[in-house]
């Protein structure tokens, strides 16, 4: 799933390629992708992109006065080319969902692998009129988010961290790769109490959290569209990688699977060298 790093390079990546060229056509080619029906895609026609945001996970492009905002879920991507085809595209079981088409011929698809399409487009005059949009947390990275800011969220919750990350409206932005990043570098075990963090750890998190979201940011900062899945690979540290050693201690990356996902993490650097249980076995280590 492309987390806030992946779409802050889409952003990025956007804005140099969209900002000033006038949209010809936004076309949804696969049923389940568009998500609301007033205004119409056709609002974004012939009007010229005037910005490019991110709001956590999701991408807003704005013209017009009305912002094409999408979230690409798990599998979803956006592929640019300097020269759409020029057949339109057709309904079918292919991975394309939807097609912005510029005047000058290029553009770009929103595509999505695999049988479960959960990728969503949104056209609206308000980006917080997407409900996504309205719960999220705030971004990691923003200025104005300090180590106060981040004690506070905290404060009162009862799941266990790596839960915590992954909550849009506690964290913007935060997925599964790389809470299990934050959580290696911060040296904590994903299933410790949020409750039992003290002032130190809580530091320590803080600035885990932002230290790799910073890095992950500038290591795709001018990277390809087409190239940035395997950016986030080769960066990855723990995430993806059971059964390597850990860069950092050499010990064995070890994983925890769940029905629908794996998080993987260091016993020595995280668990005070215990592999965790399998949470659908046995109580989880603390």
């Amino acid at each position: 799933m492309p987390e806030l790093p992946e779409v802050e390079a889409l952003r990025e990546f956007l804005d140099e390629h969209l900002v000033g060229r006038e949209i010809a056509r936004v076309v949804p080619v696969a049923v389940s992708v568009l998500k609301t029906y007033d205004p119409p895609p056709s609002a974004l026609e012939g009007a010229a992109v005037t910005s490019v945001g991110r709001h956590g996970k999701f991408l807003d492009i704005g013209a017009g006065g009305v912002h094409l905002v999408t979230h690409l879920a798990r599998a979803g991507w956006l592929r640019w080319k300097d020269e759409l085809p020029a057949e339109p595209p057709r309904p079918g079981k292919g991975p394309l969902a939807l097609r912005v088409a510029l005047a000058d011929g290029a553009g770009f698809d929103l595509t999505e692998a695999g049988t479960k399409k959960s990728l969503a487009v949104y056209v609206v005059r308000d980006p917080a009129d997407v409900p996504g949009v309205a719960r999220l947390g705030p971004d990691p990275l923003a200025d104005g988010f300090g180590r106060d800011r981040f004690a506070e969220l905290l404060r009162g919750e009862r799941r266990q961290l790596k839960g915590a990350l992954r909550d849009q409206s506690l964290i913007a932005g935060i997925g599964n790769a790389y809470s299990d990043e934050i959580l290696h570098a911060a040296r904590m075990s994903p299933f410790k109490p949020v409750a039992h963090l003290t002032d130190d750890e809580i530091t320590a998190l803080y600035e885990a959290t932002r230290a790799t979201l910073a890095e992950a940011v500038a290591r795709t900062r001018g990277v390809a569209a087409g190239r940035l899945k395997a950016e986030k690979k080769s960066g990855l540290r723990v995430h993806g990688r059971a059964g390597e050693a850990c860069p950092v201690c050499g010990d064995t990356i070890r994983e925890v699977s769940f029905s629908d996902s794996s998080l993987q993490y260091c016993p020595t650097c995280q668990t005070g060298g215990k592999p965790l249980a399998d949470r659908r076995l046995s109580r989880l280590l603390k």
